[in-house]
């Protein structure tokens, strides 16, 4: 099953409510500004009422003393019961009620007292100031309309309920009337539209509100997506190096540091090519999501860093914690068990290799380095075995700065004649003739210092550099010793990403051409180890060499886990016997296996060469177990081309005898 926390929606829309919803939420809407501003309202309605007293002392001072008293009750009870309801959170609709309540009672408290004052003529003008409590239902408080017209309606009713006692038959109670209905109608009309209109603006500021959630979705989801591997969900190379900026200022800021850990799945591109790329994707799904339980807890994440490769970054740097987290990665991929058939190194299921490093001083350190280490550690790895984890160490030279060294020496070695060759001969123990020597490549530094083969060597193959020094040995093997027939056949070691590139082939008939060398005077030596994949690339380039003549042999047998599969499929010249085994045949059994090695070799019908001969004991072996070549410091040491020359030279024109002194 693919990720579905990749898949993101860009066209999604909130669901819109329902007219019942709208009517609810515009109910609920701003209750707590509404709740404030109704208060504020009553507040100011109640001080105006009271404040109106004066006028009470002046049209109607008979019964002012009661219209005041009652002014005073009704003030003070309406804000007493809304403060009581305010501090209890009631909702604003009974709220409302409350002071529609309050309105209502304001004027018929009022008015009832007031009909009893003999100033008749006051309070037939005076009454008119009634129709601001209905103005004040309609127009000063926000109510809803329904709540608006019901107390507007209670005014309305209170004055005409007043008219009957204080005007039964008048002209003027006629007019009064008349006047207070139009005030009615004309305020609940404007209350309406006020309601509509408020209304309509609740629905464009929810749309409004809908949309700009919909838009910052639509942004958060743009933004995942420009974060997120679309196949594993995992955050991608982006979203880490965004992390990595974070955790890398923080080391910077606050000295908190961290670790990075690059994990690569083994032999990946054989499992696409075997199980299909659907099962790929599916095993790397499996592969993110365990790796992401794993770490979670220890506090790391994890990116899809590549292809086939992840990182995690975890905020810690203790080595023990680091080598812990990474060990637990490793072991977590292996414990899922996805068979995979097609990897030729003893293991039938899928594992990662990893590499780690984590901060340890700041002095002149730069982001990228951690990542370089990470990815050192990781080739140190891979070299190892795979299915293993190292931790960067800056005093290994093969994962150290000292690497980095020797990777910018070898852009410049073959100009600046760094590089070198020295040859080691290969002895017909039948014949005793040695007219094969094997090619080696020696390195020094700008000092004179010399770089062993097996440190720069595993250094060139990582920086691809090993494709340019090939060829270099190959034209310069043919020009020191084969164009003018010093030896005859001159063995070269060829890395499998020689094998691997397209056109290496093609390139070295390049070669024999400009040398006018044969084909068939060059050996190229393959090893046998894990880098070595049975892969169609390099089966076809190893046929097309042996078009061109070039005799393949194949090196260190014996210290693989391929070199059946490879006998099998190849028809190798020569097969190398690693010199472990040589060495070991001082005891019963290491002799019994070292003879047995000679009988499978033997059964495929390549000829056999024993490397690592030291003693004469050792040779002597080797006639005795019939092996057609030897070579080692017993037979001769590496030497320059000039030795070889020499050689040759003496061979072909031997000094002549030295002249016999003559007496006088």
């Amino acid at each position: 099953m693919f990720a579905n926390s990749a898949e993101i929606d860009l066209d999604k829309r909130l669901q819109r409510p329902s007219p019942a919803e709208l009517r609810e939420l515009y109910r609920r809407d701003d209750e707590m500004a509404r709740t404030e501003a109704a208060r504020h309202g009553l507040w100011i309605a109640v001080i105006v009422y009271v404040l109106f007293s004066t006028t009470d002392l002046l049209l109607i001072p008979d019964v002012a003393i009661y219209t005041i008293l009652a002014r005073l009750a009704v003030g003070v009870i309406a804000l007493a019961v809304f403060e009581g309801q305010r501090h209890l959170k009631v909702s604003i609709t009974y709220l409302d009620r409350t002071s529609a309540m309050a309105l209502v009672l304001g004027y018929a408290v009022w008015l009832f007292p007031a009909l009893r004052t003999i100033h008749t003529d006051s309070l037939s003008y005076y009454m008119i100031f009634g129709a601001i409590f209905m103005m004040g239902a309609n127009l000063f408080f926000s109510f809803r309309f329904l709540l608006s017209v019901i107390a507007s309606s209670a005014v309305l009713a209170t004055f005409l309920l007043s008219l009957t006692a204080f005007w039964p038959t008048n002209i003027y109670a006629l007019a009064f009337s008349t006047f207070y209905l139009s005030c009615f109608v004309f305020t609940s009309y404007v209350n309406w539209k006020l309601n509509h209109e408020r209304y309509n603006v609740f629905l464009n500021a929810l749309e409004a509100q809908l949309q700009h959630r919909e838009a910052t979705e639509r942004g958060e989801a743009l933004l995942r997506m420009s974060n997120t591997d679309y196949l594993t969900g995992l955050e991608n190379r982006r979203a880490v190096d965004h992390r990595l900026r974070n955790y890398w200022k923080e080391w910077q800021t606050n000295n908190r540091g961290f670790t990075a850990i690059l994990v690569d799945v083994d032999f990946f591109k054989k499992y696409n090519d075997f199980y299909g790329h659907q099962e790929g994707d599916r095993c790397l799904i499996h592969i993110a999501a365990s790796i992401k339980e794993a770490v979670a807890p220890l506090g790391g994440s994890i990116g899809r860093y590549g292809g086939e490769e992840f990182i995690v970054l975890a905020q810690f740097s203790e080595k023990e914690r680091v080598a812990y987290l990474a060990e637990r990665i490793r072991s977590t991929v292996e414990q899922l068990r996805l068979l995979h058939e097609e990897r030729r190194d003893g293991t039938s299921v899928v594992t990662v290799s990893v590499g780690a490093a984590f901060t340890r001083e700041q002095s002149g350190a730069k982001l990228e380095k951690i990542i370089h280490e990470a990815d050192r550690a990781l080739y140190g790895a891979k070299a190892s075995g795979r299915n293993c984890t190292r931790l960067f160490d800056p005093n290994d030279p093969y994962t150290s700065d000292e690497s980095e060294n020797i990777a910018a020496l070898l852009k410049i070695a073959i100009n600046q004649n760094l590089v070198s060759l020295v040859y080691q001969p290969i002895e017909d123990i039948a014949s005793k003739r040695q007219d094969v020597v094997e090619a080696l490549m020696r390195l020094r530094t700008l000092d004179g210092s010399v770089i062993p083969p097996n440190l720069f060597i595993p250094i060139a193959e990582r920086t691809g550099m090993i494709l340019e020094l090939g060829r270099w040995v190959i034209r310069t093997a043919c020009r020191d010793l084969l164009a003018d027939n010093h030896v005859q056949i001159a063995s070269i070691n060829v890395s499998p990403i020689q094998l691997k590139m397209p056109g290496f082939a093609a390139s070295v008939a390049a070669i024999l051409y400009e040398t006018g060398v044969s084909g068939s005077r060059l050996a190229f030596e393959i090893t046998e180890g894990l880098e070595m994949e049975m892969h169609s690339d390099i089966l076809r380039c190893i046929n097309d060499l042996k078009t061109l003549g070039i005799r393949i042999w194949l090196d260190d047998f014996g210290t693989g886990f391929a070199g059946l599969s490879w006998l099998r499929l190849i028809d190798f010249d020569t097969v190398k016997i690693d010199r472990s085994f040589l060495h070991g045949s001082a005891t019963t059994r290491g002799k019994a296996m070292l003879q047995d090695i000679i009988g499978l070799i033997r059964n495929r019908g390549p000829k056999i060469l024993v490397e690592g001969v030291e003693t004469e004991k050792q040779f002597a072996l080797l006639r005795e177990l019939h092996i057609d070549y030897a070579q080692g410091y017993h037979v001769g040491r590496p030497a320059l081309a000039q030795t070889f020359r020499d050689v040759a030279e003496e061979v072909v024109h031997p000094p002549s005898a030295a002249p016999s002194s003559s007496s006088a």
